[in-house]
């Protein structure tokens, strides 16, 4: 039985130009942000397949160094030294939610996209297993939620206590901050149950299995796909840009009154470098979402459910919209990648315990001192 014309038009719109069909005739498509099929297409367009070729062979790039940045960031927060200053809780779930994030989402989606890209006659078979598509699905959800909102968690305290001193003792405490996560992580568990619960395997034309939405709830999921990511993309990047407006404004009229004083005490040194730290981190984390979900809430705008006309039926403007979506997808990847670098340039001591961990010589003391230091030579916690 042949899919009617308004349901092939949505698949087609929400996610991409293939159709494929279970032994049941129902219609589906594999889940996946409303972009493309990853199935292999020898008549895509150069551009489409020269922007394939660069998210397949840049994304391990990324992975590789993910993996090994996030697991040492890791490891240095989570050290006797580090771990006494609330920031460094903040700091140690994002590497963690990070390195969750490169498994569970970059590097399964690399795999369905990337890899077949490089090798199309090859199929990861037990990614599209009922329970493991399942999972996979859930967990990345959880993570990607998990890495937006702790930037904005710890966006919030650096602003509390950049702004509002008098309440560093209220909201600034390791207490608060775990406090803090556990909420976050219990938001993340319960929002992102929704896609296991309207996703499952589904069978091609061809018998191959694919992990995708269910098709009887593709508008829900369509809806909720939508929403969940406005609450990990737009909403994060409107309170991260507010916040640290304000604390840059704070910065600057604080700086103004004091800019006759030659030194300053430890402490504040402390909350300087955190507080480059943080906007170091909003700020990449501002300039490798909004490419991605701009482009993705264009394709959104452009479906059927919005415009009456879309791209499907201008092959050569879906393939261009698709390969710019490969390489803005690509360019969010290095998100989960990059904190490494920014705490090595902006943490004075972040570098120095890294520089521990690789030392066979005991850890020494590394207390902080008591008198007031130069500018110019100062040695702070980060």
């Amino acid at each position: 039985m042949a899919t009617s014309p308004d349901l092939r038009d949505m698949l087609l719109n929400y996610l991409g130009k293939s159709a494929l069909t279970n032994k049941s005739n129902k219609s589906f498509a594999r889940e996946g942000e409303q972009d493309d099929i990853w199935l292999y297409d020898p008549d895509a367009s150069e551009v489409l397949m020269a922007s394939r070729s660069f998210y397949a062979y840049f994304t391990p790039v990324i992975m590789v160094i993910g993996f090994i940045g996030n697991s040492l960031s890791l490891n240095v927060f989570l050290s006797k030294n580090m771990r006494r200053l609330s920031a460094s809780v903040y700091l140690a779930v994002l590497s963690g939610s990070d390195l969750a994030t490169l498994f569970f989402y970059v590097t399964v989606e690399w795999l369905r996209r990337g890899f077949t890209h490089i090798c199309p006659d090859s199929r990861i078979e037990f990614l599209d297993a009922n329970g493991v598509c399942q999972i996979q699905l859930y967990l990345s959800y959880v993570s990607r939620f998990l890495s937006a909102w702790i930037v904005v968690a710890f966006t919030i305290e650096r602003c509390i206590g950049v702004c509002y001193p008098l309440h560093r003792r209220y909201f600034c405490t390791k207490t608060a901050t775990r406090r803090c996560i556990i909420t976050i992580f219990i938001m993340a568990l319960t929002l992102s149950l929704y896609k296991p619960l309207l996703s499952g395997v589904y069978i091609h034309g061809n018998g191959d299995r694919y992990c995708a939405s269910d098709p009887e709830y593709g508008f829900a999921s369509f809806v909720i796909d939508n929403v969940f990511a406005v609450l990990i993309a737009v909403v994060p990047f409107i309170i991260i840009t507010i916040l640290n407006a304000k604390i840059v404004c704070t910065i600057l009229m604080r700086n103004k009154r004091n800019k006759e004083r030659e030194f300053v005490f430890e402490r504040s040194a402390i909350k300087v470098e955190l507080t480059f730290t943080l906007f170091a981190i909003s700020v990449c984390f501002v300039l490798f979402n909004v490419p991605f979900f701009s482009v993705w809430f264009r394709n959104f705008f452009n479906s059927k459910y919005f415009s009456n006309e879309n791209d499907i039926g201008d092959a050569s403007n879906f393939d261009y919209w698709q390969g710019i979506l490969y390489i803005t997808r690509t360019l969010f990847y290095i998100n989960y990648c990059i904190n490494f670098f920014l705490y090595s340039i902006t943490g004075t001591y972040f570098r120095r315990e890294v520089k521990l961990l690789f030392s066979f010589r005991p850890m020494e003391s590394s207390g902080m001192p008591t008198k007031v230091t130069s500018m110019n030579t100062i040695q702070t916690w980060v």
